[in-house]
């Protein structure tokens, strides 16, 4: 009978630990979904996070950890990935129509100074627009992932899996040191300090379509410097 309370008890203290910190998990939910396009739904963020939160809290061992929320903020934030992650963003057929879409795009931005709607680009490519508009989101959806994830989607995956971490991190670092500093900034404040492209754009003054472009240079750079 004692073992039972006992068991309730410590229950109980594990899941008002998981509810302290729920706030911050839906702070961190509101903030991801803002680098998100409208077709992902807050709430299922949301609820990703709670479930992880929880199970966290169950298991989690204070002479281990003294911080809670430091040995569960990176581990909630990997669960609302691995989420995005099974939506299965990028078939094979949609990497060819992003790869054609984003050179389309370069190539539209050349004589018009803005970027194509996706019925123009539709037009362009001889594409359903349904098409073009679920590839253009699956490519935003990925742009929210580590560049480690990015680098091993598409044809190039294959050759850049046989890569040690370690080793492409030092390249990463040396095509970063060959950009301006601006546009380092960027990068920066993208993957590291996880501001949106709206955020960014304001304190550097560049539009958003210019940031989304030096994001994908870097990616490009860094295949084309691993051989892939």
């Amino acid at each position: 009978m004692t073992t039972n309370f006992y068991e309730t008890d410590l229950k109980h203290k594990e899941d008002e630990l998981a509810l302290q910190y729920l706030p911050a998990v839906r702070a961190m939910a509101f903030r991801l979904k803002e680098r998100l396009p409208s077709s992902i739904d807050f709430s299922d963020l949301a609820a990703i996070g709670t479930e992880e939160l929880i199970k966290l809290a169950r298991r989690y061992d204070e002479s281990l950890n003294d911080s809670f929320w430091g040995y569960a903020k990176k581990r909630v934030y990997g669960a609302m990935l691995d989420y995005l992650r099974s939506l299965d963003i990028l078939s094979r057929a949609s990497r060819k129509l992003v790869k054609a879409i984003d050179y389309a795009v370069e190539e539209y931005r050349l004589t018009h100074d803005e970027e194509p709607s996706d019925e123009e680009l539709a037009e362009i490519l001889k594409e359903d627009v349904d098409k073009v508009h679920e590839a253009r989101i699956a490519s935003h959806i990925y742009t929210v992932m580590p560049l480690y994830d990015q680098l091993h989607v598409g044809d190039e995956g294959a050759a850049l899996a046989k890569i040690e971490k370690d080793e492409l991190i030092e390249v990463i670092k040396k095509i970063l040191a060959t950009y301006k500093e601006r546009e380092q900034m960027i990068i920066q404040l993208y993957y590291f300090e996880e501001l949106t492209l709206k955020e960014i754009s304001e304190i550097l003054n560049i539009t958003e379509s210019r940031i989304s472009q030096i994001h994908k240079s870097v990616i490009q750079k860094i295949k084309e410097s691993m051989g892939a």
